[in-house]
């Protein structure tokens, strides 16, 4: 069966195809995918995985034409964030 599998970074993206086995699960379509040599920062104990934006375990099967997705990690607070939006669209007003 054939999927694909992405990543991206701030200034970057990735996404490989490739034919897996049928009945694999999504780690073993990640390592076959070759994208942990392209991104040796991907941590799959740490980082959350996909398909088609849904969060799923590692262990979980996958159907063909499944896109696999590898989160990165949030580096900011999403609140804050909203916060300092608020803050600087209230400093427009002027």
């Amino acid at each position: 069966m054939h999927v694909g599998v992405c990543y991206a970074e701030a200034d970057r993206q990735v996404w490989m195809r490739l034919e897996v086995p049928d009945n694999s699960v999504v780690e073993e379509a990640i390592r076959r995918s070759g994208i942990l040599e392209c991104f040796p920062e991907i941590d799959l104990s740490k980082q959350k995985v996909g398909i088609f934006g849904k969060l799923v375990k590692l262990d979980s099967p996958i159907n063909d034409g499944d896109r696999i997705e590898i989160y990165r990690p949030i580096t900011a607070d999403p609140k804050t964030v909203k916060r300092r939006r608020t803050a600087s669209d209230d400093d427009d007003d002027d």
